[in-house]
């Protein structure tokens, strides 16, 4: 019988996982409904402009200046911005599950997203993840992004482990995909519950009682 090997490093995901997503279709759709912008117009100049944000080659003013002020509006960049930010919150069940699993086990927690750099600094200042989360390994710190290989490669890098000894987790079943590839187990998270029962059954942590994230 194969021994399962001890997780001593969990590569985690935020939007979607830890967090609802900072700036999804649903935030967009509901700014351009709250801004009499045109939603398809704005989506695509979204899609052309997003990932070079999300890899640091844009600042958020300038993603702005791209898909949304790039006509005359009745609105501000600040009032605009605030909508944004405001569209982040914590899903409370898994947000305690990881920092809890800091709290027992002392394990090592790098966080692996994609996000801009306006939208992932305040995200993680305001929903507190830097008092648990030992690295940061985000898009737009690294220049590169999911699903690029390389990105799981430098978190692997940065927390000093073996790919046998991590696992990752994502909302996004193409991620865990990619981070599997260099040999890291991984969970496709669908809630607090779920992700504890199956980290168990990886030779992890005992599961615990929660709820789901809604």
């Amino acid at each position: 019988m194969s021994v399962k090997r001890p997780i001593t490093t969990l590569l985690c995901d935020v939007g979607g996982v830890m967090l609802t997503n900072g700036w999804d279709r649903q935030a967009r759709a509901e700014a351009a409904k709250r801004f009499g912008l045109d939603a398809a117009e704005t989506d695509e100049r979204h899609h052309l402009t997003f990932d070079a944000y999300e890899e640091g080659k844009l600042s958020l003013d300038e993603y702005l200046d791209r898909t949304v002020f790039y006509a005359p509006r009745s609105f501000d960049k600040a009032t605009f911005r605030d909508f944004m930010l405001s569209r982040s919150a914590p899903l409370s069940d898994m947000l305690a599950y990881v920092r809890g699993l800091k709290a027992r086990h002392g394990i090592r927690i790098v966080v692996v997203n994609n996000e801009g750099r306006e939208l992932n600094e305040y995200r993680i200042r305001a929903f507190g993840l830097g008092c648990f989360v030992d690295a940061f390994v985000s898009s737009c710190f690294v220049g590169m992004r999911k699903p690029d290989a390389g990105i799981f490669r430098l978190a692997l890098d940065v927390a000093q482990c073996d790919p046998a000894d991590a696992v990752y987790i994502d909302d996004r079943a193409l991620f865990v995909e990619v981070a599997a590839t260099l040999g890291v187990r991984g969970v496709v998270h669908r809630d607090a519950a779920s992700t504890a029962r199956e980290l168990e059954a990886l030779g992890g942590f005992a599961a615990v009682c929660l709820g789901s994230d809604g």
